[in-house]
């Protein structure tokens, strides 16, 4: 059997894996990111089988000995890795699913031209109250910038955001492209490179830094796992390090134990509510033929409005709740605006409501609701039964019968009250 050809950068990267990848601080740093994650080994000649995870950190430099050169893992989390299969349906992933964090892949021909797109993009992300981000060298020419899944809404409007992927990261890639693209085009403009770019807006391709777009199951370089065309290692930076970093500091042989950074970000809870939320808007706005699958309702404002007009599981979310709070909220939320409930005092009903509950939620989730509500049109709470069963608050009355939503509930008993 014909013996493959070993390449220059093979040898290269081959003499520097074992030592490498020896290392426990190496192995410890990769295995901690992998965790809950779909992982792949690459071997020189191509990725190795999928889905797999590790086990233990010493698993790292098994792989190497069978030939792994670089690790690669998914950016979304899941329940069981190792149940994903090839073809699954959009539900069967979503319920696997658990969460996904959102990887920014800078991708360019020109190291300094990555740099400028991710301090323009930092600048941005900060400007919507995203201060944490996690930020690494390619291996290559480029970056990756992370803001973890703890950043994030769980629920935007009853929409659950783990099944969002990749919709909602490709949309937020779109809209950062968008927010960043002309100051990049003056901010390499400037850079001493004649004929490589010109302030017209509308410069080639091979030369603007490109953000890739998701896909499912989407695997990108695990911090600190080599790069097999560079034989460099995917370091982590710190924000104030991009513009002077020098791809001589990604040398794995010289990477010292105390330089070992994790790429996880100290993120507060739902910092980056303010930036999906513009996001959505965005792409609805650039978007206005697409149809809308809302209920959409036309509001009206009720007169001598008393809580004696709400349906029982109105009440009884209204005395505060264990569980099912976040969709109770967006119950509550949907109801008051559609019966033409002012703003100040949808909000301090909904404070007083969430004051009552066993864990009351954040108020930065309940912000974050209302902002993304108001924002968009108004549309009805879901109908009864199954919905208000499902957070134990349904006891339907004689009333109930002859309605199918709380809305309605509330508009004919109202009139009712009114007649009299």
């Amino acid at each position: 059997m014909e013996k493959r050809a070993v390449s220059v950068n093979e040898q290269r990267i081959r003499k520097i894996t074992s030592l490498y990848y020896s290392r426990p601080e190496i192995q410890k740093i990769i295995f901690e990111f992998s965790k809950n994650r779909e992982i792949c080994p690459r071997y020189f000649e191509g990725f190795g089988k999928r889905p797999d995870t590790f086990e233990y950190p010493g698993d790292i430099f098994e792989l190497v000995k069978k030939g792994a050169t670089s690790f690669h893992c998914s950016e979304e989390f899941w329940k069981d890795p190792l149940k994903i299969q090839t073809g699954m349906n959009e539900k069967q992933l979503n319920e696997l699913r658990c969460g996904w964090d959102f990887l920014i892949d800078i991708d360019s021909k020109y190291i300094d031209y990555s740099k400028i797109m991710a301090i323009e993009i930092l600048k941005v992300l900060k400007f919507h109250g995203v201060k944490n981000v996690g930020i690494k060298f390619s291996g290559s020419k480029g970056f990756h910038l992370i803001i973890p899944w703890k950043a994030f809404p769980k629920e935007i409007n009853g929409v659950k955001t783990s099944d969002k992927f990749p919709e909602w990261p490709r949309i937020l890639i779109k809209y950062l492209i968008e927010q960043t693209k002309n100051k990049l085009i003056e901010k390499i403009s400037e850079l001493e490179r004649p004929n490589k770019y010109i302030k017209d807006y509308s410069a080639p391709k091979e030369v603007v830094p490109d953000l890739v777009l998701v896909s499912p199951r989407h695997l990108f370089r695990m911090p600190y796992s080599l790069h097999e065309k560079t034989s460099l290692a995917s370091v982590v930076l710190k924000p104030e390090e991009i513009e002077t970093f020098d791809m001589k500091n990604a040398n794995p042989i010289k990477l010292s134990e105390k330089n070992i950074l994790s790429f996880f970000p100290n993120s507060k809870e739902e910092e980056a509510s303010e930036l999906l939320i513009q996001a959505l808007d965005w792409y609805k706005e650039t978007n206005k033929d697409e149809k809308r699958e809302e209920r959409v309702f036309s509001q009206i404002k009720l007169t001598n409005l008393s809580d004696a007009h709400f349906p029982p599981c109105i009440k009884n979310i209204l005395k505060g709740l264990s569980d099912g709070k976040k969709r109770a909220l967006f119950v509550l939320i949907n109801l008051f605006r559609s019966i033409g409930m002012d703003k100040d005092e949808l909000e301090k009903r909904i404070y007083e409501w969430n004051k009552k509950n066993e864990v009351p939620l954040r108020e930065g989730y309940i912000q974050s609701q209302i902002l993304w509500s108001y924002r968009n049109k108004i549309i009805m709470p879901p109908n009864c039964k199954e919905f208000y069963l499902g957070i134990g608050v349904c006891e339907p009355n004689a009333f109930c019968k002859l309605i199918k939503n709380p809305t309605n509930y509330i508009i004919r008993k109202n009139l009712k009250e009114n007649k009299k």
